[in-house]
């Protein structure tokens, strides 16, 4: 295969042409430029650096001479890849990057100095990346592939396809989402949670965490301050922080986030009441209307996300604070990527028709909208009922995975089964006194466990956020739970 790289070397007088080619020939083979594809012909590269042919031939001539290429007859020049791997290997100093006497020797400075929100000392939710090479992976949020109804959603693909379709997502839609995916979540998601919303009140995202990040630039900032529960998403915390807000710390009981007084201290109230994040406790009706009397008496906010409402094990789902709320002072946050599949990144935002216009115009700014394929691909899902037969599916498999972990944990770990795990696809366990989460965490790992330190969704530190653990049972057989948490009981 010909190859299409375009060269251009900023050539110096110090030193000579040929050896300058040569170098930049090297760098580019050595960084897989050329894989499997032949170099510029000595023609095409000479008009490309406006240099002779014979200077290029005589670079090539040296390069076949000393291994790093390979000619093959009426073919061109390929990449020796065996001359590289040698090279690469040997030690040889590297040459000094371009642009190094302007960074002079501390790169990471010139940067730091440059960059204004360096986000990376943040605390995030970290897994492993190769969480499927491990027996017994206890993680949250991971989803069991064999369950997806790839046929179904391959069939949709197939008819987002067709020529009478392809037209309407194949356009520019400039900041407009797919009116047939805006029509079946009015009529086949929202409509679950008991929630009515007009069209111009729908926001399409790319997942909960650009919904809040939306929320973020738009309601944040210096000056502002944003309950969130405690524990609770350290996600949320991270993103209205990133954007100079205040983060509160609101405590949790069995009946959901406390009314206190410490919601007159804030101006937006984050909450996961369908599940809450990470305890799994249901919110309480009696809960959900007295937070919402707080909201008007104190003025502040509700940010609702509606996290795994889809996948309720034990109980009918409780209406949706939005649904309930006669003030318009909620914000609906819902996604389908825990139901359908991580990788989709499509969620949805409802509130009022000002907001949803106002973020509307700032994701415009970011990313324009959704692919509009992915986002006619996931209406077709719905209409033609798959996602509701894949949902029944889900709940069935979580059930029985949610009984026998049950059943296992009371059996093999009984003392760290908390009275808030209600549901959901995770069990929230406290470790006895004397045992640190995160060093238990990896021990476990050794032993081919996973499960989740508890330690990232505590704003406060102190021993009490470091004694519990987050077990998930999504991406794990049923026939490995009890095993698996025998292990843990035998670590423990």
């Amino acid at each position: 295969m010909k190859s299409d790289y375009l060269m251009h070397i900023q050539f110096t007088p110090e030193r000579s042409l040929q050896e300058q080619i040569r170098e930049h020939l090297l760098e580019a083979m050595k960084k897989g430029v050329f894989e499997d594809k032949a170099l510029p012909s000595c023609r095409k590269l000479a008009s490309m650096l406006r240099v002779s042919r014979n200077t290029v031939v005589s670079v090539y001539d040296k390069l076949v001479d000393e291994g790093y290429l390979q000619a093959q007859e009426r073919s061109g020049y390929y990449p020796n890849p065996d001359a590289l791997d040698s090279s690469l290997s040997s030690g040889a100093p590297k040459k000094k990057p371009l642009g190094s006497d302007i960074y002079g020797a501390k790169p990471a400075q010139f940067w730091n100095n440059r960059i204004k929100a360096n986000l990376s000392h943040q605390r995030n939710i970290s897994k492993a990346k190769n969480w499927q090479d491990y027996p017994y992976p206890f993680l949250f949020g991971q989803p069991d592939h064999s369950l997806f109804p790839l046929n179904h959603w391959r069939e949709c693909c197939r008819l987002s396809q067709r020529a009478g379709v392809v037209k309407d997502w194949i356009s520019d839609s400039i900041d407009s989402d797919d009116p047939a995916l805006i029509k079946q979540l009015q009529s086949n998601v929202l409509t679950k949670r008991a929630i009515q919303a007009k069209s111009d009140e729908i926001l399409i995202t790319i997942g909960t965490q650009n919904s809040l990040f939306l929320l973020a630039q738009l309601l944040g900032g210096s000056g502002t301050t944003l309950g969130v529960e405690e524990p609770g998403y350290p996600d949320v915390r991270n993103i209205f922080s990133s954007q100079g807000s205040k983060t509160l710390p609101l405590s949790i009981d069995p009946q959901g986030v406390e009314i206190s007084e410490n919601l007159k201290k804030c101006d937006y109230v984050y909450v996961t009441p369908s599940h809450q994040v990470p305890t799994n406790v249901t919110m309480s009706m009696n809960r959900r209307q007295a937070l919402l009397d707080a909201a008007e008496k104190y003025d502040f906010v509700i940010i609702e996300d509606d996290y795994e409402s889809e996948v309720n094990v034990l109980h009918q789902a409780s209406p949706s604070l939005k649904s309930l709320d006669t003030n318009g002072r909620v914000i609906y946050i819902g996604s389908l990527s825990k139901s359908l599949s991580p990788g989709l990144r499509m969620g949805y935002m409802v509130a009022e028709r000002p907001l949803i216009e106002a973020a509307r115009g700032l994701r415009r700014l970011m990313y324009r909208h959704p692919p509009a394929n992915n986002q006619r691909t996931c209406a077709l899902f719905i209409s033609l009922g798959h996602y509701d037969t894949y949902l029944r599916k889900l709940k069935n498999c979580y059930q029985e995975r949610w009984t026998a972990m049950r059943s296992a944990l009371e059996t093999y770990l009984p003392h760290c089964v908390t009275t808030e795990t209600m549901g959901g696809s995770a069990f929230w366990l406290k470790l006895p006194d004397n045992i640190d989460c995160e060093r238990f965490a990896q021990q476990a790992k050794q032993i081919g466990v996973l499960v989740e330190p508890g330690t990232v969704h505590f704003a406060r530190f102190n021993i009490e956020s470091r004694r519990y653990v987050r077990m998930g049972f999504s991406a794990i057989d049923i026939d490995k739970i009890e095993p698996g948490i025998k292990r843990l009981a035998s670590l423990l």
